[in-house]
């Protein structure tokens, strides 16, 4: 059997005396350094190998580190493009709730005017919004509501919103009816003015706006408002168009009608019909509606 034997890197044997001096100096070399401190010599060769071989790898690592960090950078990114879609929409939402806080808190108020003006009146409300204006050119003072027969709504029913009497309804499809405004200056409203209670009739002049007052003629003609004097409808027969006790004006001036010889006064009117929005359509009560109907105990049928 031959003996096996160790060959040296130019692959000749290499001899065993040579490798037992490699062990030794390797186990030398060993327990210098368990002794440690700045004076072995392992460590003076330790610090040169790392003056030598320090500054490249810091120079590598360097290289290297944005190849490694290139995931973390995407996922970060990516989350950062989330959190900020995210911060533009609640600020999109925040100016949003913003704009229309004034607009919502005017509907609630309205709402709650028209609940205290059915519980006041003593009558049933439909509800319904102002959709439209009657054509620029036409002569006639008309606004659209979104109620119609469905709802409840007839004609020659009266209108009103909670600053008081808006109008009388003229005519009315499934979902939705024209309302006549009291400025038209077709509109005649039966009126009582002030403690006197004294009855006239209110003409509209066609006019919206500042301008848009009410002309009261008394049927008494000795009679004579005074300024300041409140106007409430004096009601028709069932209450159509006007029920009675409804708010219209105050009388805001008085004169004398030379040619006629009786007194006459303008009325400032309570509604605000630039603005119009929530009205409130006077039903009979327990009228069949497709919407949430105000009762007169300020209840919602």
């Amino acid at each position: 059997m031959k003996e096996r034997r160790w060959r040296g890197p130019d692959g000749r044997p290499s001899s065993p005396a040579l490798l037992v001096a490699l062990v030794l100096a390797c186990l030398c070399l060993m327990a210098l350094d368990a002794k440690g401190g700045d004076g072995s010599p392992v460590e003076s060769a330790r610090r040169a190998v790392g003056d030598v071989f320090g500054p490249v790898e810091a120079t590598t690592t360097a290289a290297v580190r944005p190849l490694t960090a290139a995931p973390h950078w995407f996922r970060s990114r990516d989350a950062m493009q989330q959190d900020l879609l995210d911060l533009q929409a609640e600020n999109s939402r925040l100016r949003s709730d913003l704009a229309t806080a004034d607009y919502d808190r005017n509907r609630l108020a309205e709402y709650d005017g028209l609940t205290a003006a059915a519980h006041s009146l003593g009558t049933t409300l439909v509800p319904s919004r102002v959709v439209g204006l009657g054509p620029s050119q036409s002569f006639s003072r008309t606004v659209t509501i979104d109620a119609g027969a469905d709802a409840g709504v007839r004609p020659d029913q009266t209108v009103v919103n909670n600053d008081g009497l808006v109008g009388r309804v003229l005519r009315v499809t499934r979902s939705t009816a024209t309302v006549l405004l009291i400025v038209d200056a077709d509109s005649v409203v039966g009126a009582r003015v002030g403690r006197s209670m004294q009855v006239g009739l209110l003409h509209g002049r066609g006019v919206l706006g500042a301008d848009g007052r009410l002309d009261l003629e008394l049927v008494d003609e000795s009679a004579v408002p005074a300024r300041g004097d409140e106007v409430v409808t004096w009601g028709s027969e069932a209450g159509g168009p006007y029920v009675s006790g409804v708010p219209v004006g105050q009388v805001t001036q008085v004169y004398s009608s030379v040619r006629e010889s009786a007194q006459r006064a303008v009325i400032d009117p309570y509604v605000d019909f630039g603005s119009l929005d929530l009205v409130g359509v006077v039903v009979p009560s327990g009228t069949a509606s497709d919407r949430s109907v105000i009762e007169a105990d300020g209840s919602l049928r």
